[in-house]
């Protein structure tokens, strides 16, 4: 039997499509686990998966942990959070979006709007799952768009999605268009035209109409943001045996069914994709001058001010969130125009603390950011640093005259990202750098979780243990110890 070497084309995931298990294994890891997910506490988080009746085990006996694992990818394919380490533990983090849902779980209306803003903020090449880094779009924003096209009469068939959309790569204004063209064509051929093509690829198409029909759709369905129209079969497709295997291959359905959007969700979708365009750029995994970690902050950090408006919940939160994108933006500005903005936003994070005091200053001469640590009594600095690209390079000796103006201790340097020899302008000076996403990140965990008393003093035992370095990751790792649970 020839080998059968399947295309590139988007993974969709397809553990599970019982909405009702997602919400009570995202529960699960924010009550539960928030000391230890070892494999003892997975195992724990299954019985109390089973007393619910939402998970069941082929093997009693030996208990695996597959099943679970799925699960808890599921929450990160979906965009409820991410996980990462600390002190060689695997951590959960959910993002501000995950935190959302988590908060309004009993409201199905709301749900359905976070839900929709997680599929906005989904991305191929996508952090949690195998698609190829040759995918560099948003999925589920060209699906939302195709659906509010009135040239496509508010629906989408199956075999449109199986046969089309999966090997779609980029999305541009002109590739829209050929995608438009397409879908019509398949939409006007004879169903034995289908087939053929759907044969014609066997164990591609197998597995794209099972991510789409089997799980994708019916997943949706139950969230209530489409309407799923069962259809008749138009073929059977089957999975490749194995050379070894004695049973026979395992077949799927591939029907004429379609979907279309609930009203309810048309407006709301339909403002989002006038706020957050189909043809955007995602964020690439495999910035050559970027940690990963930072990308996948980025990515999981989408909070959109329009769902806030929607759900009624206060915007404060989005200020912090959006401090990456304000650096991008406010460096992008010709004029420098917008340059003073970031400096507000930043004045403001700091002033977060309980026990920091932060004035703007700013101008050739002086700091930008004055900060008293009112419990030590002491005195630093903080610097924005926006480049239309990535910063360049650090003046350690006027950063110098601006700290001695003060009496500043030392300074701190924040910026969305920078060239690596920029750490060797700060080593052995009391300086430091901390990521924009890091410290927004932070800052956004403490306010969600309601920690009206954000202490400073974390903050300056690091850097007073760290002068001279990148302080990001400790940054990164101690908001992971405060707020993620381990997994």
């Amino acid at each position: 039997m020839p080998i059968t070497v399947e295309r590139e084309k988007w993974i969709l995931y397809k553990h599970t499509c019982n909405y009702e298990m997602i919400k009570a294994v995202a529960l699960d890891v924010k009550n539960s686990c928030k000391t230890d997910i070892s494999d003892l506490e997975r195992h724990r988080m299954q019985e109390r998966l089973a007393a619910l009746d939402l998970y069941r085990t082929r093997n009693p006996k030996e208990r695996p942990l597959d099943s679970i694992n799925h699960r808890i990818n599921t929450l990160e394919f979906w965009m409820f959070g991410y996980e990462d380490k600390t002190n060689g533990n695997k951590k959960f983090i959910f993002s501000p979006l995950g935190n959302l849902f988590l908060k309004y779980i009993a409201d199905e209306d709301k749900l359905r709007k976070i839900f929709i803003s997680m599929m906005f903020a989904m991305q191929f090449q996508h952090p949690a799952n195998g698609t190829s880094s040759s995918f560099q779009l948003f999925p589920f924003r060209l699906i939302f768009l195709l659906l509010t096209d009135p040239r496509l009469e508010g629906k989408l068939y199956n075999y449109e999605e199986e046969l089309i959309l999966p090997f779609v790569k980029r999305v541009t204004p002109e590739i829209y268009e050929q995608i438009v063209s397409k879908i019509l064509s398949v939409r006007n051929a004879e169903d034995d035209d289908i087939i053929r093509t759907f044969k014609s690829d066997e164990h591609t198409y197998v597995n794209t109409v099972y991510e789409w029909e089997y799980y994708t759709q019916t997943l949706l369905a139950q969230v209530g943001i489409i309407n799923k129209v069962e259809g008749d079969t138009l073929c059977k497709l089957y999975h490749p045996s194995k050379p070894t295997s004695k049973s026979l291959p395992t077949g799927r359905r591939a029907t004429k069914g379609y979907i279309t959007l609930k009203d309810e969700c048309v407006p709301f979708i339909q403002n989002m994709l006038s706020e957050y365009s189909c043809y955007a750029l995602p964020v690439v995994l495999n910035d050559s001058e970027r940690l990963t970690v930072d990308c996948i902050k980025e990515i999981y950090n989408f909070y959109p001010q329009l769902l806030q408006y929607e759900i009624g919940e206060s915007d404060d939160l989005s200020k912090l969130l959006e401090l990456p994108k304000l650096i991008e933006q406010y460096s992008n500005n010709p004029e420098n125009e917008t340059a003073y903005l970031f400096e507000d936003v930043l004045t403001e994070g700091f002033n977060m603390f309980y026990n920091v005091e932060a004035i703007k200053r700013g101008g050739a001469a002086h700091t930008d950011i004055e900060c008293l640590y009112i419990t030590k009594k002491k005195k630093f600095a903080v610097e924005s640093k926006s480049t239309a690209n990535k910063l360049l390079g650090i003046n350690a000796g006027r950063l110098r005259e601006q700290r001695e103006e003060i009496g500043g201790e030392y300074t701190i340097v924040i910026t969305s990202r920078y060239v690596p020899a920029t750490k060797r302008d700060i080593k052995g000076t009391p300086i430091v750098i901390i990521l924009a996403n890091t410290f927004a990140e932070y800052l956004y965990n403490n306010i969600f979780h309601e920690v009206r008393d954000i202490d400073y003093a974390d903050f300056d035992n690091i850097i007073i243990n760290n002068l001279g370095t990148d302080i990001s990751g400790l940054i990164s790792n101690m908001t992971l110890e405060k707020f993620a649970a381990n997994s």
